[in-house]
């Protein structure tokens, strides 16, 4: 990967504090087209799901929705407690957790983890910890559903930016790299932004 252009990020949790969270750039009340998509791709439609920084938790209500059990976390503890308000206005019963998965607490394992966009805020560094602590948490033959900004997004400001082959180096070996596609990241922007979506499968222990 070449040279990244330094990008600097809010404090989340007095982010999530102060926010409008029906106006911000990632805000999607919809379970992600291409999660429904890849569901029903893979015939999953059942089982434990983790939504990774789940931020406004939509992902998570529409993921407990159609019949996971879910675990949502994000560094944030506002960002948790707001979308646990609404999840229980909506009566669907979630698993709500403040936890950074760089240090994570988590100690289960999940059939899914739908990690939607919490990867590209974070460093260099800081990713090859992400990688080994989300396989940790993946059970055999469980599947991790990635969505970061692309290259091809033109706009200069926002998260880092990913080619198929940097989310390639990045996760293999460790996970297997099931498909990586261009698509988009729906939000309340226009347009929305441009994005890649990996499918990344835990293999089974040799």
């Amino acid at each position: 990967m070449s040279a990244e252009k330094k990008r600097n990020f809010p404090n989340w949790e007095q982010f999530y504090q102060e926010a409008d969270t029906e106006k911000l750039p990632w805000f999607f009340r919809d379970l992600e087209p291409d999660v429904r998509a890849t569901l029903k791709e893979l015939d999953l439609h059942r089982g434990r799901a983790l939504d990774l920084g789940t931020g406004p938790g939509t992902q998570a209500m529409g993921l407990a929705a159609i019949g996971f059990d879910v675990t949502a976390t994000d560094i944030s503890q506002a960002a948790v407690d707001r979308a646990r308000n609404t999840a229980e206005a909506a009566e669907l019963e979630i698993d709500w957790r403040a936890d950074d998965i760089l240090h994570t607490s988590l100690t289960d394992r999940f059939d899914l983890i739908f990690a939607r966009g919490c990867f590209h805020v974070l460093d260099a560094k800081s990713r090859p910890h992400y990688v080994a602590n989300v396989s940790g948490l993946l059970n055999h033959d469980g599947y991790l559903l990635l969505k970061t900004f692309s290259v091809k997004e033109p706009e200069p400001e926002g998260p880092h930016r990913f080619a198929p082959d940097d989310i390639r180096k990045i996760f293999s070996p460790t996970l297997e790299i099931i498909s990586i596609r261009e698509t988009v990241f729906h939000g309340t922007l226009d347009p929305f932004p441009r994005a890649l979506f990996a499918i990344m499968r835990q293999p089974e222990p040799s």
